[in-house]
């Protein structure tokens, strides 16, 4: 399954009716050949509502489905606006800049013009992108662009997307019971159903004829392992995951999953999903742990807009001083509260692990098969330090109001062994003490952070921005105190 949307731009160039024609067209041009191939070149140069349709046809025929609308001047205001109101895609407005050709004939108030087309978006209830500053030359706008295709990629990927469930939230785990509302707000499809479903589903695969080749791929990705009777089940529970996401995406095109995954799911399935987990949400369909469904929109959102991998996991326990001391301290300039591990049972893909193995849940053995020398039915895990490089700390959340509330934080890995098990690393964010105190505790934010592989903090709050998210945090630097810290 592609489990990411194709972003088509398109170039729409507008020309306010007193200004020469001419003078957007070559604008528009210049900006295509900086932006090179990929995008199609609305040839229609729009100056009225008549020329409106016009180039709105060209470009639905074209099958774009993401919409740059370039001011080469002043642009005429209702035209420009109206396209955006019929286009079912994410709009972005720019702007060109004056210099290429002389202010008397060659100026083009593009400038002035987006105020204008600031107010008529307003006006008409359009949320559209627009730059942090949108006007600048041909090379400058089509690095906005550029900017603008990860967050186009994401907004068109939630219209279009199903989270699929199993099981309720765990109980007593209140942090992942939190107000479906807003998904569909958002146009989002939830199906809801229970882990009497999932089970009768992986008997049905129990058979299944893939299994040896799953496996076989299974064991190539793994190599060495000391738990390799448990694959035949693992293989069969991702078919189960594989096929349902197949058979029940109906009218969406992209599927997450959040799905329970204890303490039931061990004794009636015999193993832990996690390494089923992983290996999904490294092919970019996230499943996310604990029935946290927004969880897995998030760690969605972060593969969409931060382009590149993703995995969940909890903001899990301080740094002792002896690692501190022997191996951040010397090497590292962050203080021991900007420091933490983020950790979970194993569900962070091969390909971001160091030395990846399969293991055992130790938390879930000391429970569930306590007098038992070797695991059963806790396999599963895939275990391993974190592979050290810059993340970004990111959650979408559905607050106890249903509003919506979001965080973003970049950060890094830390290249520092953690001495723990489970998928675990040393996580490095500037001022994360303040951060962890007035963001995640002041805001009521659950343990659980999507965390994406890069540094992609820009277009997620783009992202979030033109999803109409209001409330977005991110950690303060230090000169900058939060609302709720004490001044004194």
């Amino acid at each position: 399954m592609n489990n990411i949307p194709e972003v088509k731009p398109g170039i729409i160039a507008v020309s306010r009716d007193c200004f020469p024609m001419a003078l957007a067209e070559r604008r528009r041009a210049a900006l295509v050949r900086a932006y090179g191939p990929g995008i199609h070149e609305c040839p229609i140069t729009v100056e009225s509502e008549t020329d409106a349709l016009r180039a709105f046809e060209d470009i639905k025929s074209a099958g774009v489905n993401a919409l740059v609308i370039y001011l080469g001047n002043f642009g005429p205001e209702t035209p420009e606006t109206l396209i955006a109101e019929w286009f079912s895609g994410p709009v972005m407005y720019c702007a060109a800049a004056e210099g290429d050709g002389d202010l008397y004939d060659g100026r083009g108030d593009a400038y002035c013009g987006m105020l204008n087309c600031s107010y008529n978006l307003n006006l008409r209830g359009i949320r559209a992108y627009i730059p942090e500053y949108p006007v600048g030359t041909a090379s400058e706008v089509a690095g906005m662009i550029r900017d603008f295709i990860p967050v186009a990629g994401a907004v068109l990927g939630l219209r279009s997307l199903k989270v699929m469930t199993f099981g309720p939230r765990p109980s007593d785990f209140l942090a992942c019971n939190a107000p479906i509302k807003p998904l569909y707000d958002l146009g989002i499809a939830v199906e809801e159903n229970s882990e009497l479903d999932l089970l009768v589903s992986f008997k049905k695969h129990e058979d299944d004829k893939r299994i040896p080749e799953i496996m076989a791929d299974m064991a190539s990705e793994l190599g060495e392992n000391k738990y390799g009777g448990i694959l035949p089940k693992l293989a069969q529970f991702e078919l189960t995951l594989t096929d349902w996401a197949a058979e029940h995406i109906g009218a969406s095109k992209h599927a997450v999953f959040a799905n329970k995954c204890w303490p039931a799911f061990q004794t009636e399935f015999g193993f832990v999903p996690c390494y089923v987990n992983s290996r999904l949400t490294g092919r970019s369909i996230p499943v996310a742990c604990e029935v946290d469904i927004y969880g897995a929109l998030s760690e969605y959102i972060g593969i969409c807009a931060g382009e590149n991998d993703v995995t969940l996991l909890d903001i899990n326990n301080t740094v002792p001083d002896t690692i501190y001391n022997s191996f951040i301290k010397p090497k590292y300039a962050y203080r021991q509260r900007e420091t933490f591990m983020g950790f979970h049972c194993g569900n962070t893909c091969a390909s971001r692990l160091k030395n990846p193995k399969m293991g055992f849940q130790l938390i879930m053995k000391r429970s569930l098969e306590p007098d038992k020398e070797e695991p059963d039915i806790t396999r599963g895990t895939l275990e391993g330090d974190i592979t050290p490089g810059g993340i970004s700390l990111f959650r979408l959340h559905g607050a106890a109001d249903a509003s919506l509330r979001a965080y973003i934080a970049e950060g890094e890995v830390l290249d520092v062994a953690t001495e723990s098990f489970g998928g675990i690393g040393v996580f490095a964010v500037p001022e994360m003490d303040r951060f962890y105190r007035h963001v995640l505790i002041e805001k009521a934010f659950p343990h659980h952070s999507a965390v994406v592989f890069a540094h992609c903090g820009k277009a997620l709050f783009d992202t979030l921005k033109y999803l109409g998210v209001d409330d977005i945090s991110y950690n303060h630097p230090a000169a900058l105190p939060y609302k709720s810290e004490n001044p004194f």
